[in-house]
């Protein structure tokens, strides 16, 4: 119950669903998962590990603010991890890890641009979860994930102003390949260059 509550609030939190400084109004958000009290809370504190929540004694807890600075933090760890991450994908020759990626470039392929923002953006977000699990080392997912998590909050703040969804996933497309073909330099650059292009995207927001 902790997971299934931990994960719709991550989800809410990244997508700005529940808007930045907000309180967390637990009680409401137990009754609308049907959870209860206990595993909410423990929810909530791997949130704010992720730095998606904070708490203050005797206020509650709130979606934390965002903060359009921290992309230079972010990149700088992204631009180190991304590709290593990319690189040990490339070796995971994991029959079931391989045909999930196989699935999703296939959903890539054949993107419907009309598909709706939240559903592009969950697209996009599992797919980069995914390459961190075929990673195969569970440090690196979970700093990679957090990181993930974060930038994706920063883009929601400005995604009326960057290019349409659609084009920034089909960038995972000749990725996902060279990781399916096993060629781990490619992977590296691409992601390099994914990440580039992504922050240089979101810095030329207006």
């Amino acid at each position: 119950m902790a997971d299934r509550a931990y994960a719709a609030l991550r989800d809410r939190l990244m997508l700005l669903e529940i808007a930045p400084t907000h309180p967390i109004h637990e009680p409401q958000l137990a009754e609308e998962l049907g959870i209860g009290r206990t595993p909410m809370r423990e929810a909530l504190k791997r949130l704010e590990t992720d730095h998606l929540v904070v708490s203050y004694p005797r206020r509650g807890t709130f979606a934390t603010a965002v903060d359009f600075h921290e992309l230079n933090y972010i990149s700088e760890m992204r631009q180190v991890l991304e590709p290593v991450a990319a690189r040990n994908a490339a070796a995971n020759r994991d029959p079931e890890i391989r045909a999930q990626l196989n699935g999703y470039l296939a959903r890539i392929d054949s993107l419907d641009p009309a598909l709706d923002q939240r559903s592009l953006l969950l697209l996009d977000i599992q797919m980069h979860r995914l390459i961190y699990k075929a990673a195969g080392n569970k440090h690196l997912e979970e700093t990679l994930v957090r990181l993930d998590n974060l930038v994706t909050r920063i883009w929601c703040l400005v995604i009326d102003q960057m290019p349409p969804i659609a084009e920034h996933i089909k960038e995972h497309s000749a990725l996902l390949r060279a990781i399916l073909d096993g060629d781990a330099d490619l992977a590296a650059k691409l992601v390099t260059e994914h990440v580039a292009h992504f922050e240089q995207a979101l810095r030329s927001a207006p």
